[in-house]
């Protein structure tokens, strides 16, 4: 029995929860995989996995092994990068999770870094701020790229690094087309756009929280016309129908060849969301995510950042004089 690889499996039924999806991630069989747990079990002398008609969750003793999995294949992956590689030239995995609204974003980190060091594998996954806190708290993830208020006061102890912050656009079809692609508009307001038929995010996803966070302090009520959990739907409902949408930067910023769109920046209120990257502060720092670190604080990928985080760069409106609201 090869201990590193039953931990894997072990792992990946964690994170699928289930035993078929877990042998495919695994690129094994679905007897594979369990024969190698029942073995594990066999060899530890308890059982690890609660076993019904299908995937039931794992023992107290099972979630005991399992956080011992997760540091010992943590220190192994440690343990090779540090032998195989260099400081200046490292190589390895590099695990990161990134909130929906972030991924444009975390997906030019991800493609500059490799650039920059080839060596680095990464893998970028999309997940909810739930799960990005899980994630770092759990060692899935080596760092996550979210909204660090959501993940205030966590058990976690966070390192948070600054990258961009986020400004609100309206979506909509332009009058008529642009060959130059996407169209910037007037300024528009929240209660303006409340206004309009809208796709939004449905209501578990944190960045729906701050929407309607913004159309609260405007003082109005949106009635959606579309609810989806899919950030490409946000855009491509628009393009298709004849509902708008409301967007962060990023997003705005990956429409940019649509010349039949338009992005109004949105005021009153005037909406300003920091994005950062974070990890987990007790961990050990692997060469891959020193080599990550060191590259998200610098200014060259900083500067990319703001730029692509708000294609149009959103003018905070003059403050009113003196005794008007």
């Amino acid at each position: 029995m090869n201990l590193f690889v039953s931990f894997k499996y072990l792992l990946a039924l964690d994170e699928q929860r289930h035993f078929g999806r877990a042998a495919l991630a695994c690129h094994v069989t679905q007897p594979a995989l369990s024969n190698a747990l029942r073995a594990l079990e066999e060899s530890l002398g308890v059982a690890i996995v609660t076993r019904g008609r299908s995937f039931a969750g794992f023992t107290t003793e099972g979630e005991r092994v399992l956080a011992s999995a997760r540091r010992m294949l943590r220190e192994h992956e440690l343990l090779q990068q540090e032998l195989r590689s260099s400081a200046a030239s490292p190589s390895g995995q590099l695990h990161i999770g990134a909130v929906p609204m972030c991924m444009p974003i975390a997906a030019r980190l991800v493609g500059m870094l490799h650039d920059l060091h080839p060596g680095i594998v990464c893998t970028l996954r999309s997940m909810s701020s739930s799960e990005l806190e899980s994630g770092l708290e759990n060692m899935v993830l080596d760092m996550a790229m979210g909204y660090p208020e959501r993940l205030e006061g966590t058990r976690a102890p966070l390192r948070v690094v600054p990258q961009y912050t986020e400004h609100y656009f309206l979506l909509r079809r332009a009058s008529a087309p642009s060959p130059t692609g996407l169209q910037k508009g007037p300024s528009t307001t929240w209660a303006e756009a409340a206004a309009l038929p809208l796709c939004l995010l449905t209501g578990e996803m944190h960045n729906r929280a701050i929407v309607d966070s913004a159309f609260r302090r405007a003082q109005v009520v949106p009635r959606p016309a579309i609810e989806t959990n899919s950030i490409l739907t946000l855009a491509l409902a628009v393009v298709a129908g004849r509902v708008s949408s409301i967007m962060p930067g990023a997003l705005v910023d990956a429409v940019q060849g649509y010349g039949e769109l338009e992005a109004l920046p949105l005021t009153g209120p005037f909406i300003e969301v920091p994005i950062a990257l974070m990890v987990h502060e007790s961990n050990r720092l692997s060469r891959t995510l020193e080599a990550a670190l060191d590259f998200a604080q610098g200014p060259e990928w900083l500067a990319q950042a703001e730029l692509h985080g708000n294609l149009f760069v959103a003018s905070r409106p003059p403050a009113p004089p003196p005794g008007k609201p």
